[in-house]
């Protein structure tokens, strides 16, 4: 195990986050929030401090799978629990367990809250509770080896990428890892940029579109009001009800369009079952929930937001769906389940993995019928090799048992099988709203410490995918060989 080069890597994540915590005390400063301003600068020194130190020592550059897996999960624990201290010394969040959920449920863009009056919190950590957000969808180390790649020309830094980023399977845009991660942090500020402008034109405060932009690139869902994003203009919802569905696409396709190949683009067939989805799903809600509504326009308004905002698993709410007929809620509790595309910075199983299970079990029944008959599992007109497919069954087995794991845990509480069931599926797929005490009006801040310990812990493996963040706690990868 090559400790020095993750505590290296460590090391440099906890500066980055001490730069990106910066502009903090600049917006609390902007806002006459003196009190904030000092906790905030203790939290960055400190973030600075053993940062630099951890940096300090030699290292080896050889990175390989085992070291890439424990790195980023380590990686994601830490940059959660030094990304609470603001919350925690300010005492705007007296609880520091409180405060780590927080940061990590905007880390893992899940957007699950203990705050039961967020309006209360000064502007400043509004601002940072909404960035965790953005920086933490593309990905953290991404953007690390967008700037400064490790074991440059080793090609070792994909062993990051495919550890952190969403899907059955990663692989570079273009050969070197840092350039693909260049690419794609390049998308991902064009998209925000432009979703910023057109809620500009739209007249939206330049705070609050700011803080928006950040919740939906990251699929997030934090909201700096009580109601989420309830009290904005129609033409402001639909814009996000548009943003979060272009971010919950991989960031392939999108490769793909400016490069000149729309047709190989479109032919993506996890593109066309996450739209299809999408499609569908709207439509079900909207004839189940048009008689609560003045007309069919706005019944297909709040459906379509809904359906957007849970399956990319941002979070964001226009209306209490909590209060919407069971067929309609429980549409979206599936919805939490499937999630968005592989490649994405949305959370959930991922589309294309539901794609691939459905192909593979057909497969698996024509091997049945015809045992001498070759029969393949193919995506976008390639083989899938074997191992991808044991990996999906593997994340699967993994992913089930968490869940009831969890959900008993949470039984505990005495909450009701919808709030139960809900409230894991809201964090292991980081969503971030449930039903029931965990609803889009509700919160977390209730639930016992164990519970929220549980919670954490499924917010990272859900956006971890999981394999990661069990290898972290298995000794035999901490061995030397």
């Amino acid at each position: 195990m090559n400790y020095k080069m993750i505590a290296n890597l460590i090391g440099r994540i906890l500066c980055v986050e001490a730069v990106f915590l910066l502009p903090s005390a600049g917006i609390s400063l902007y806002f006459r929030e003196y009190d904030t301003i000092f906790p905030i600068l203790i939290s960055v020194l400190l973030m600075a401090v053993i940062g630099i130190l951890l940096m300090k020592p030699k290292y080896k550059a050889d990175y390989y799978p085992r070291e890439g897996f424990i790195a980023v999960a380590l990686a994601w624990i830490v940059i959660s629990v030094f990304g609470a201290l603001p919350f925690y010394i300010s005492g705007e969040i007296p609880s520091f367990l409180d405060s780590v959920f927080e940061t990590i449920s905007g880390f893992t863009t899940t957007g699950a809250t203990i705050l039961k009056d967020v309006e209360a919190l000064s502007k400043g950590l509004l601002y940072w509770r909404s960035f965790t957000h953005w920086l933490g969808g593309m990905g953290v180390l991404v953007f690390v080896l967008a700037i400064h790649p490790t074991a440059k020309g080793s090609g070792q830094s994909l062993y990051l990428l495919r550890a952190e980023s969403p899907g059955p399977e990663v692989d570079k845009l273009v050969p070197k890892t840092g350039t693909s991660a260049k690419i794609l942090y390049g998308l991902y500020i064009g998209m925000s940029a432009l979703q910023f402008l057109l809620l500009a034109l739209g007249g939206l405060p330049w705070f609050d579109n700011l803080t928006t932009v950040f919740g939906t690139a990251g699929t997030g869902g934090f909201g700096i009001y009580a109601d989420s994003i309830a009290s904005y203009s129609s033409y402001e919802q639909t814009i996000i009800t548009i943003f979060m569905t272009l971010f919950g696409v991989n960031f392939t396709v999108y490769y793909l369009l400016i490069t000149g190949k729309p047709k190989q683009a479109l032919r993506n067939e996890e593109l066309r079952l996450y739209l299809l989805i999408q499609v569908v799903a709207a439509g079900l809600i909207t004839a189940d929930t048009y008689h609560l509504y003045p007309n069919l326009r706005q019944a297909m308004h709040h459906a379509a937001f809904q359906v957007s905002s849970i399956m990319t698993t941002t979070g964001f709410a226009t209306v209490n769906f909590d209060v919407w007929p069971e067929f309609s809620k429980w549409i979206l509790v599936l919805l939490m389940f499937v999630g968005a595309s592989a490649g994405s910075t949305g959370g959930g199983i991922k589309v294309s993995r539901i794609l691939l299970m459905i192909k593979s079990a057909l497969c698996e029944r024509r091997r049945q019928l015809s045992p001498r008959k070759v029969s393949v599992v193919r995506m976008d007109g390639k083989l899938v090799s074997d191992d991808t497919l044991r990996g999906i069954w593997q994340y699967m087995a993994f992913y089930l048992i968490i869940t009831g794991i969890s959900v008993l845990v949470l039984s505990l509480e005495n909450l009701g099988f919808d709030t139960t069931l809900a409230s894991v599926a809201a964090c292991l797929n980081n969503i971030g709203p449930g039903l029931g005490a965990s609803g889009p009006i509700g919160s977390f801040a209730d639930f016992s410490d164990l519970s929220k310990v549980v919670l954490c812990a499924d917010m990272l493996l859900g956006r971890l995918e999981i394999i990661p963040f069990m290898m972290l706690f298995a000794p035999s990868n901490w061995g030397k060989h």
